[in-house]
């Protein structure tokens, strides 16, 4: 039975920059690029070497501690460059790009009428599977669990989010198919969560072997561990499989045609973005980022954010698109000095955003703005400020769970809910607290040790 949740926590971030709702082509890349640190806890295992050739969907590399998590290639082309870094990680794996294309090909085959072993085994074999997250930790799924449930977001809340029910408009042919594959995988639900404040497209209201629920309320609404938590909450030895739409999507196509579709449509967004360019493009998994930005940028000292303002990596301008990323946040770099007579500390603060009623910008809460990077203040005592419980719609205590993170106490970590929660599910809390604490790197340390000592 659905279920419709109305949330009374949140913040909506009001950024200048959203995309139009035009697709454009993007220019060719001439390189892509596969980064391990996009899956965390992965150490790949290179199967090819620099200068050989490779088809699109071929394997690249496999996980090592997991030899049936296989990685594939989004194009076809040459292996350029395997970039390392200290003790010789990966850091890329560079994919020139070829003028023709050439896909390995499997048979297309229904989902729905095959095993659960079989369609695992072909999500595995094919590269698909590392589309596959599950809570806890909030990493590549464990292909040998099966999953209580299954979570899809139909929408993202994230400032300068892209519309999916945009990016999916006539689509429904394949996301059902992928949703007939992800159904196999679970003896439970396939959940899509739709956005409680309007109505979705026919692609999400349409699909059949699935529960629909509307979540609404201000980010983290579109978050899929705030959905978890108020649809299907999380014990300790339970796991919940979650996945992102477009990526549904690149799943039902390599069953209904055999192969391997790394294409992705990708909103380009901020203030920094000449508004002409702001538009949604498509392109490819990994792709450079010069091909979507390039010649689009009002000036130079920005930062480019491969994701969201909030959770998203920071990248140079001709670095690479991340594997689970549709969307792409410029904004400005908050590196310039300001009078603090005018601009700084003292200034009166008109124009200046806040969410703690410091200013008197408070006062126009649906305004966007043009907000840079800085951090406004260096690292300083982490003392309770009640702000974090303001933003947080999780039936949990966040500043005492943080707290045992740092302290490294297991029992505590458990017992306040630390299955439930990825790193992104406190970006909010990050951006309120007046710590200057990085929260999602601490929340990933906790999980980390939950995964070393309880798993």
């Amino acid at each position: 039975m659905s279920k419709a949740v109305r949330l009374k926590k949140g913040l909506d971030i009001k950024l200048l920059g959203e995309a139009d709702q035009v697709k454009v082509e993007a220019k060719q890349p001439t390189m892509v690029a596969l980064k391990p640190s996009d899956f965390h806890g992965l150490i790949p295992k290179v199967i090819l070497k620099e200068g050989e050739k490779v088809k699109r969907g071929e394997v690249v590399f496999y996980d090592k501690y997991n030899k049936d998590v296989k990685f594939v290639s989004p194009v076809t082309g040459t292996i350029s460059e395997i970039l390392r870094g200290e003790k010789r990680r990966i850091l890329e794996i560079r994919i020139s790009v070829a003028a023709t294309d050439e896909a390995v090909q499997v048979n297309p085959v229904d989902p729905s009428s095959i095993s659960r072993e079989e369609v695992k085994s072909t999500m595995l074999a094919n590269g698909l599977w590392p589309f596959v997250k599950q809570r806890p930790l909030d990493k590549i799924a464990d292909p040998s669990v099966t999953p209580k449930s299954i979570f899809i977001s139909a929408f993202d809340s994230a400032p300068l989010a892209p519309d999916y029910d945009f990016i999916l408009h006539g689509q429904d042919q394949f996301f059902q198919h992928g949703l007939n594959a992800l159904a196999k995988l679970t003896d439970g639900k396939v959940n899509i969560t739709l956005n409680g404040k309007g109505a979705s497209d026919e692609c999400f209201q349409n699909a059949k072997n699935v529960e629909i629920n509307k979540i609404s309320g201000k980010h983290p609404a579109g978050n899929v561990g705030t959905q978890i938590h108020h649809f299907d909450p999380i014990d300790k030895g339970e796991f919940v499989f979650t996945l992102n739409p477009q990526d549904v999507v690149t799943i039902g196509k390599f069953f209904a045609e055999g192969q391997f579709d790394a294409s992705r449509i990708v909103a380009l967004t901020g203030s920094e973005v000449e508004a002409s360019a702001r538009k949604y493009y498509k392109t490819i998994i990994g792709a450079r980022l010069d091909t979507i930005i390039d010649g689009s940028l009002t000036n130079d000292n920005v930062r480019v954010v491969s994701g969201n303002a909030l959770t998203g990596k920071a990248v140079e301008k001709d670095g690479f698109l991340g594997f689970y990323d549709a969307h792409i946040t410029v904004i400005p770099e908050g590196n310039e000095h300001k009078f603090f007579l005018t601009e700084g500390w003292l200034a009166p603060g008109f124009d200046k955003y806040s969410s703690h009623r410091l200013f008197p910008t408070w006062l126009t809460p649906n305004k966007k703005r043009r907000l840079d990077t800085n951090l406004n203040g260096e690292q300083r005592g982490f003392v309770v400020t009640g702000e974090m419980e303001k933003v947080l719609p999780f039936d949990i205590l966040p500043m005492q769970l943080i707290k045992a993170i740092m302290v490294n106490d297991i029992d505590a970590m458990e017992q306040l809910g630390i299955y439930e929660i990825a790193p992104e599910d406190f970006a909010l809390c990050e951006y309120v607290c007046t710590s200057k604490i990085a929260i999602q790197e601490k929340i990933r340390e906790g999980l980390d040790v939950i995964e070393e000592e309880c798993m």
